[in-house]
């Protein structure tokens, strides 16, 4: 079977694996060693920011991860072929379009900094005066570093003056139609609210003339008041679709990495949408964690038809099966994870960005391009994680950790609470 429908195929069969690099996660060493980790590891699809410079570098590492992947698979990961590339967008007020901000001349010397060690990201940073030559340096590089954060918001509450705010953005039509004409990704997802049919129909109707391109198309929406007629309205609106339809349940946005009971928001809702037999696919997100997989297969939620013997029209099989209406999807799909594989990789992006050139620099199996060189005293970026092959592995074997819940074969179920 073409690498081209093996997403489609773990669509089918409930293994589907997206990472969520983030929405307004911009930092793009983090970014590129994600991709390459989770997509060894067999992820089905990387999610990333609609910035041209983060798409670029996604991309990279996915074909990276192709030069690597006989690699991979002699390690016994799962990794069969190059995952979709998807970027998100929203039609309003979103918490996953977003970073903080705040002015740090304003906070008094001798704050605890509660922000700094509660943000997940790194993100909030504080440069003490004496390590440069003029106190106002050291305040330009204070504050919350842009590309790392991602909106989360923890920061919000614990700051003793209240002055930590967010700044917003809406994606405009021109910015979807460049994107996926020009950067040639394979799937969108729409990030959306019950009340927003207009807002979403205005997006709606910039992503209709390039949906032929793509491979799926993924809406996002937390549960609200009136949740079964607006995504009927939605689906309304959209079908019928060339392509997958995938629909993201965001349970407890950006929580995966808080604790095991986050997962429990997510599946309540992905069971109260799986009641509504939406056609198309049910994928969970928003708390996401360890404990998702295992709580699912302990609800039976993750149980699914096999495949038909005829795999050589699969795309247009499940795009006509699932545009169907009315369909009854009694299963889950997938998972997706932020937050939670964020921080799970979190050491070793850490410890990459403290190592030097050493022999483990592998030019000929991982980047036969490069021209950095052992030995350099010149100020460069971090090292590729291809450069270092205990880390490159290591990551993946991290990545594997969650990939392989998904993508092995089923074990018995975890005692766990019911939800």
């Amino acid at each position: 079977m073409s690498e081209l429908f093996y997403p489609l195929q773990s669509l089918r069969e409930g293994r589907w694996f997206k990472l969520i690099c983030g929405a307004s996660y911009q930092h793009l060493p983090a970014v590129r060693s994600l991709a390459l980790a989770f997509a060894l590891a067999g992820a089905d699809c990387i999610d990333v920011a609609a910035d041209p410079a983060v798409i670029g570098v996604a991309r990279a590492a996915i074909a990276l991860a192709e030069e690597l992947g006989q690699a991979a698979q002699a390690r016994g990961f799962a990794y069969q072929g190059a995952p979709w590339l998807m970027v998100s967008f929203n039609d309003g007020e979103d918490p996953h379009f977003r970073k903080a901000t705040f002015d740090p001349r304003q906070c008094p010397p001798d704050c605890s900094r509660p922000c700094e060690s509660i943000c997940p990201a790194q993100a909030i940073v504080f440069e003490p005066a004496e390590k440069t030559l003029w106190h106002d340096h050291a305040q330009e590089r204070s504050g919350v570093v842009s590309d790392r954060c991602y909106g989360c918001g923890r920061c919000l509450p614990v700051c003793p003056l209240q002055h930590i705010t967010t700044r917003a953005y809406v994606s405009t039509p021109a910015e979807v139609a460049t994107l996926v004409l020009q950067a040639g990704v394979d799937a969108v997802e729409i990030h959306t609210q019950v009340g927003r049919l207009t807002d979403f129909q205005r997006l709606w109707k910039a992503i209709a003339p390039w949906v032929h391109r793509l491979q799926a198309v993924a809406i996002s929406c937390p549960d609200g008041d009136g949740l079964s007629d607006y995504l009927w309205a939605l689906h309304d609106t959209i079908a019928p679709l060339p392509c997958a339809l995938i629909w993201q349940m965001d349970g407890r946005p950006m929580s995966g990495d808080i604790g095991a009971g986050t997962t429990h928001a997510t599946i309540k809702l992905a069971q109260k949408v799986l009641a509504l037999r939406l056609p198309g696919y049910l994928q969970l997100a928003g708390g996401t964690n360890h404990y998702t997989v295992p709580k699912l297969r302990q609800l039976n939620l993750l149980q699914t038809p096999p495949l038909p013997k005829a795999r050589s029209h699969l795309r247009q099989w499940l795009c006509c099966e699932q545009n169907a209406r009315p369909q009854a999807p009694a299963t889950i799909a997938g998972v997706a994870y932020g937050s939670y594989a964020r921080a799970l990789l979190l050491p070793i992006l850490n410890q990459l960005e403290t190592t030097e050139m050493t022999d483990s620099f592998l030019p000929s199996e991982a980047n036969p391009g490069t021209s950095r060189t052992c030995g350099s005293a010149q100020a460069e970026p971090p090292l590729p994680l291809e450069a270092v092959s205990s880390l490159l592995w290591q990551a993946v074997e991290l990545a594997d950790s969650l990939v392989a819940q998904l993508k092995s074969p089923q074990q018995p179920a975890m005692s766990m609470p019911l939800v």
